[in-house]
């Protein structure tokens, strides 16, 4: 099952939950500042996708500019990176949708035909 990590006020998972919802593809949302995204999740998207770290970054959210996490990204390792992201959700880029195997983050309709469609 598709695992669709959203929060209801952004714009992006809403975009991201109608193209789903308008092809037929099921899903269960999870809102990602309740239950963010598992370390073992984040290292599949890592691993199995093609992103790199610093792609799973809000960096346009407040808590990352709160967190100064533009000047300590570099000096902390992928497992502190790993572990901030895994206890704030507002850190994810979003939406985060994954089913194990595939992965896409953010909303771009072109990705999200080529990884679900």
């Amino acid at each position: 099952m598709i695992r669709f990590y959203g929060y209801s006020k952004c714009s992006s998972c809403r975009k991201a939950k109608k193209f789903l919802q308008d092809h037929a593809i099921p899903f269960d949302e999870i809102d990602i500042t309740v239950q963010p995204p598992e370390e073992t999740v984040l290292k599949k998207v890592l691993t199995n996708g093609d992103y790199e770290l610093k792609h799973l970054f809000n960096t346009s959210g407040q808590l990352y500019r709160e967190m100064d996490i533009k000047n300590k990204i570099g000096s902390l390792s992928q497992k502190d990176l790993l572990n901030l992201l895994s206890r704030h959700g507002k850190l994810v880029k979003r939406p985060l949708i994954t089913d194990g195997r595939r992965h896409s983050v953010g909303y771009r309709e072109e990705t999200l035909r080529q990884t679900w469609l």
